[in-house]
């Protein structure tokens, strides 16, 4: 069943998520960036709704071509490319891997290959960009507001196709779940893992490509923007750069540690999935990169180095918290955390197939100091972001304010999920790690 709020939360996304989107695009497109302005010159009557949508570019044809050619090419290589990567790189779990247990009691199997089509895609940018020059490197920027209008025409026709699907011919029905409430069933996803033929998974494809291989692509065109309107990069840009390069080149490097984490083991697909990996992650997750566009700063040494340095040690506890997590599950506890055996609770828990099963909680390392010291590391990387834009505009600063409410939602739902399927084995976990993200306040 769905709460009230839990509804009107769904219905409010479901209306203002797009605006969102729009509104923050917009204030950079005609007001330099400042989310007040807008807002001051429809207040005093100075501009209208209207003709702030009419100033916005429109969709066009030629948008829609190097959408549809950049989606075509993700999932040939996503389908078509078998990974080999995994044959020539030590210490990269690549190739066909297994998934987590769904609710059904099914691990279904992926053909990770995440880095080789990063890799693919970023050889050819750049090939393109010194010796081809079949477009420009600019060409995400130039035609960013239309290529945003084929991101939602892709987002809403995947959502709806999911939902449709659900209903008459899912993958695996005993997967499905029905709220009841339509509103609910089309944001949140009925299908857990919704599929076309073997291999083409909507959850990996959408979560990984288009959206996080774009990411960095999206700011190689900020900064050759930066560079034709300038002359130059700043060093802002080349920190946002190398950060979210390093974020985005760990989430594929671990693609089939991902196949274990919320978005994969627990969450279904729908709009908020999949509106969300084609608009939401690539237009907002890259508004630093677009603000330098407008105003570019340039940091003193001492500066670049303090965001360096806040982004490697948020990279550093984001990375080695999982690797903790992943070294544990992958021994059963049998191995060395900080130079000691690891403490742990034991846990068991029913599947909806009956089935029942056991498992370990870990309480050692950094799954000592707080339950999701993970989150802490990835807020301490999500403000390094902001932080290099400097403090001229608000605008940057969104990044940081959505993933603490992203973040600390996921704490509480991650653990409401968690006292329910633990019962009293959870509250002697929260007992022995009694924070969730900062020890000794939250």
């Amino acid at each position: 069943e769905v709460d009230w709020f839990s509804l009107i939360s769904v219905i409010s996304l479901l209306c203002f998520a797009p605006f969102i989107v729009f509104f923050f695009v917009m204030a950079c497109d005609q007001y330099q960036c400042s989310v007040t302005q807008p807002l001051f010159d429809l207040v005093q009557g100075k501009t209208t709704l209207l003709s702030i949508w009419a100033r916005a570019p429109s969709f066009t044809w030629s948008a829609a071509k190097i959408y549809a050619v950049w989606v075509t090419f993700q999932v040939f290589l996503y389908m078509c490319v078998p990974d080999v990567v995994h044959k020539v790189i030590p210490g990269y779990a690549g190739g066909v891997q297994d998934g987590a247990r769904t609710p059904a009691g099914l691990i279904n199997k992926y053909e990770i290959n995440g880095l080789q089509s990063w890799i693919i895609t970023h050889v050819l940018w750049a090939v393109n960009a010194h010796s081809l020059h079949w477009f420009p490197p600019t060409i995400i920027f130039d035609h960013w507001i239309p290529l945003m209008w084929c991101a939602n025409i892709l987002g809403y026709t995947v959502s709806t196709f999911a939902f449709i699907k659900a209903h008459h011919f899912p993958t695996n029905a005993e997967d499905c779940k029905f709220t009841g409430n339509i509103f609910y069933n089309f944001m949140m996803g009925i299908e857990f893992n919704p599929r076309i033929g073997k291999w083409f998974d909507f959850k990996l494809f959408f979560n990984g490509r288009p959206g996080i291989v774009a990411w960095t692509l999206i700011n190689l065109s900020y900064m050759a923007k930066q560079q034709e309107l300038y002359g130059q990069v700043s060093n802002s840009m080349i920190l946002v750069n190398v950060l979210q390069a390093l974020y985005v080149l760990d989430f594929f490097w671990n693609e089939a540690w991902y196949l274990k984490t919320i978005d994969i083991c627990h969450d279904h697909f729908g709009w908020y999935l999949g509106w969300g990996d084609c608009v939401w992650l690539p237009y907002l997750y890259t508004l630093q990169g677009l603000y330098l566009v407008y105003h570019p700063v340039q940091l003193t040494n001492i500066q670049a180095l303090a965001v360096l340095s806040l982004g490697l040690a948020g990279y550093y506890i984001f990375r080695s918290t999982n690797r903790q997590k992943d070294l544990f599950r992958r021994t059963e506890g049998a191995c060395s955390i900080w130079g000691r055996k690891p403490t742990y609770i034991e846990c068991s828990y029913r599947s909806s197939d009956g089935g029942v099963h056991r498992s370990k909680l870990m309480t050692s390392g950094f799954w000592g100091v707080a339950r999701h010291f993970n989150y802490t590391g990835d807020l301490m990387g999500s403000l390094a972001y902001c932080a290099a834009c400097g403090f001229g505009h608000v605008l940057p600063y969104f990044y940081i304010v959505y993933m603490t409410i992203l973040l600390v939602h996921r704490c509480v739902r991650d653990e409401h999920r968690c006292s329910s399927k633990y019962g009293k084995d959870w509250t002697r976990y929260t007992d022995a790690v009694p924070y969730r993200l900062i020890p000794g306040l939250f």
